[in-house]
């Protein structure tokens, strides 16, 4: 079995991906990690106000070859959007690859862990992989800008305060 983990300390202001760990099944490459810092109290204001908020995550799996260009195996954007109902006082996490999406639930904290995790994500089938060669898997994390009716841009102006992306994690392993 494979286990590759990187442990990323959390800074002060800046959103980071941290607890990104590498792994496999029987047949699969799989991916785990999650976003500190992406919630800021401005933007908890605003989805407890209804707008909604999407962070789009993406990974790429490469095949090193040294002298070679490396080889791009996978691309993968995926996004996680939170809305708030006021009237419902639920929140619905649609993660656009989870199969159980969307996720309601009534807290807040169970929302944002929701919308920063990644758990379990399938890169890519192992019969695709080369024994004994090397691989680098990249993963990047971004606010996406929220788009508002004409209108409301000059009363919510601040939202573009809360717009984040977080940098490129890399992780080298050999399969």
């Amino acid at each position: 079995m494979l286990v590759f983990a990187a442990r990323v300390p959390a800074m002060a202001k800046q959103a980071t991906l941290t607890n990104i760990i590498v792994t496999n099944t029987r047949d699969d490459l799989l991916i785990y990690l999650s976003v500190e810092g992406a919630f800021t109290p401005k933007m908890e204001a605003a989805v407890n106000n209804g707008i909604p908020a999407t962070f789009s995550f993406f990974i790429k799996l490469y095949r090193t070859r040294g002298m070679w260009f490396d080889k791009e195996l996978v691309d993968l954007s995926l996004t996680h959007t939170i809305k708030y109902n006021s009237l419902k006082k639920e929140y619905a996490i649609s993660r656009s690859w989870d199969p159980n999406s969307p996720v309601v639930v009534h807290s807040f904290d169970m929302a944002k862990k929701l919308m920063t995790e990644i758990d379990s994500l399938n890169v890519i089938r192992l019969e695709q992989l080369t024994k004994d060669s090397h691989y680098q898997i990249q993963a990047k994390a971004k606010l996406s800008r929220v788009t508002l009716p004409y209108y409301l841009h000059y009363v919510l102006f601040f939202l573009s305060l809360w717009d984040f992306e977080t940098d490129w994690y890399t992780i080298d392993f050999i399969y």
